[in-house]
């Protein structure tokens, strides 16, 4: 019977892409394909190596990405292939559909401050970003959340690195502030001004990169139309 094909088909879809991180390593893919296999382990906060590497083996025997051919013996990158660009589609309406109706936790923040700063990489916009690299440094003040490193650069995604990637100093923004002050901010409900101006977020470094950093940010979702907008400066 058709419904029992169906049935059995949606079965073995969900067996093969339920789990936590196939369906982030695809929209990874997607985006910022071709992509090296540590860039895609700076991207996605919280995978093990081993684990991304069992995945990625895993959606290439589905035929959901491949390894496109590697330059001058650099290890070759991750694309999409035809079966993963059919799925496209389907990935975009999915973040569609959670950004509208899958409620906010913030909670899961303060069970995994890694997801932050991998919520403000999506929220970055490209075509405003610095023209000049700058880096973003978190300060959440748990010594147990590894530090990272936020590197934006006009044209190019962001970029979460787990290592210094050794800038100019005067290239480097820091950014004191708790889980729950950067939910909000990470998840487009609040502005960085705002939370500048009553002291949740302290920032740190050249002014003018602090007075900048703001646009390099898509728009909140609902913005207030009373709430003040003062100026950004360094603390």
């Amino acid at each position: 019977m058709q419904g029992d094909s169906d049935f059995c088909s949606y079965t073995k879809a969900v067996e093969h892409l339920g789990d936590r991180w196939m369906l982030l390593i695809l929209r990874e893919v997607g985006l910022h394909g071709p992509i090296g296999f540590n860039a895609l382990v700076d991207s996605l906060p919280g995978v093990s190596r081993s684990v991304l590497a069992r995945r990625l083996r895993k959606l290439e025997i589905m035929g959901l990405i491949a390894r496109a051919p590697s330059v001058r013996g650099q290890p070759a990158p991750y694309r999409m292939a035809p079966a993963g660009i059919q799925l496209a589609p389907t990935l975009i309406s999915l973040n569609e559909w959670a950004q509208r109706w899958v409620p906010e936790d913030p909670e899961a923040a303060n069970h995994d401050p890694d997801v932050i700063t991998f919520w403000l990489t999506l929220r970055a916009d490209p075509a405003c970003l610095p023209e000049r690299p700058a880096v973003l440094v978190f300060d959440t003040g748990d010594r147990h959340v590894p530090q990272q490193w936020l590197v934006l650069e006009r044209g190019s995604a962001a970029s979460l690195c787990l290592e210094d990637p050794l800038l100019p100093d005067e290239r480097y923004v820091y950014v004191e502030a708790g889980p729950d002050a950067l939910f909000p901010i990470a998840r487009g409900l609040r502005d960085w001004t705002a939370a500048v101006a009553d002291r949740s977020v302290r920032l740190f470094g050249d002014p003018g990169l602090i007075r900048e950093l703001p646009t390099w940010f898509l728009p909140i979702a609902s913005p207030t139309a009373s709430e003040p907008v003062p100026a950004l400066s360094a603390v």
